[in-house]
């Protein structure tokens, strides 16, 4: 990647790091307590309206549609979103959340065949191991609920990866604003049933001015100006020189967490961190070993085919992203659009972190 869309690259992961921070500080604005459920139905209603209106319906099923939508941005946020409410910190929330990439490598083994390289196996069991530091230290000062809860959400999101990938719509964006159509009305009917229709039309009366702003920073920054230039320079690169940009996600995440809310991780956590990372990083960077599911690598040629495309299609970069400003304005979850027949490889299905945090 050339310099100027590395930048790009490092601000999307400021900006998904952040976003942690902000949810926290909506969910709990001065004292009160904002309903973790319809927070999200919040987020997503003005992610998705007006522009489901000008986007049409994605070229594939609504089976697809529907998956997508409850798996990736229904149950990955609300769950996110209810484990920070029941007291997970925002900058362990944004580490625990990245072992959706370990286990969209082993749902896509177990679903669509992709059998991991032993480099991505070896990533998994280094996470695990970290997940399992974390998962110690947690239970020795805390409820260890609300980390369970953040990996479920992890899980959620990575079947929504394996959803998405199955799919394989021609158009990521259309997807991606319609599978977020399907949030506000569950959420809000959950809300409704666990918090109660009193609770519900007290916080909606009396929501707080950092709510509202939170709401738009996740809705906008998170999801619309993230997910904009993210799945631009996924259609320009290859995933294994982008994906890699995540990892920075939790850095800065639990940074603007001790700035802001004074978190300050312990030692279990920061250990176990580091193994997690690790994991991840072992895993993301060895996913561009096979070109095909036979495990053939591309030969040196081929390589530089891809190299000089990619600078070919860079070189528009600047104009695309313009044309392209109020489509991005439409993304509302973690939906990276897919990849051509081409640049399949056994370890892909780790690309979807870059993924929701939201």
């Amino acid at each position: 990647m050339n310099p100027r869309h590395s930048a790009l690259a490092l601000l999307v992961a400021v900006l998904w790091g952040v976003n942690f921070v902000a949810i926290d500080l909506g969910l709990h604005p001065d004292g009160a307590e904002m309903p973790p459920l319809l927070f999200v139905a919040m987020r997503f209603t003005l992610v998705v309206i007006p522009c489901i209106f000008f986007i049409r319906k994605p070229d594939v099923s609504w089976q697809a549609v529907v998956g997508v939508g409850l798996l990736m941005s229904a149950g990955q946020f609300g769950l996110l979103y209810l484990a920070m409410a029941l007291g997970m910190p925002a900058g362990l929330a944004s580490l625990v959340l990245q072992a959706q990439v370990l286990l969209t490598v082993l749902l896509a083994a177990g679903f669509l065949g992709e059998r991991p390289s032993r480099r991505q196996f070896a990533g998994v069991v280094l996470g695990v191991a970290g997940l399992a530091v974390v998962a110690v230290g947690r239970s020795l000062v805390a409820p260890v609920l609300p980390l369970i809860i953040v990996l479920a959400a992890a899980l959620s999101w990575a079947a929504g990866n394996i959803v998405a990938r199955k799919a394989r719509a021609a158009s990521g964006l259309s997807l991606v604003v319609w599978s977020g159509a399907v949030v506000p009305l569950p959420l809000l009917g959950l809300s409704l049933l666990v918090d109660g229709p009193a609770a519900v039309s007290q916080a909606l009366v009396e929501v707080q001015p950092v709510t509202l702003l939170s709401a738009l920073y996740t809705a906008v920054f998170g999801s619309l100006v993230g997910y904009g230039i993210w799945n631009r320079l996924l259609g320009l690169y290859p995933s294994s020189a982008v994906v890699p940009f995540t990892l920075l996600v939790p850095v800065v995440g639990m940074m603007t967490a001790w700035l802001v809310l004074g978190e300050v991780p312990s030692p279990a956590d920061v250990t176990g961190g580091l193994l997690l990372l690790a994991g991840v990083a072992t895993a993301v960077l060895g996913f561009g070993g096979r070109a095909t599911r036979a495990g053939l690598a591309p030969g040196p040629r081929a390589q530089r085919r891809g190299e000089a495309g990619a600078e070919r299609r860079a070189g528009d970069f600047a104009d695309d992203l313009a044309a392209d400003a109020l489509d991005a304005g439409a993304l509302a979850a973690d939906v990276p659009p897919a990849d051509d027949a081409g640049r399949l490889a056994a370890g892909n299905a780790a690309r979807g972190a870059g993924t929701r945090a939201d």
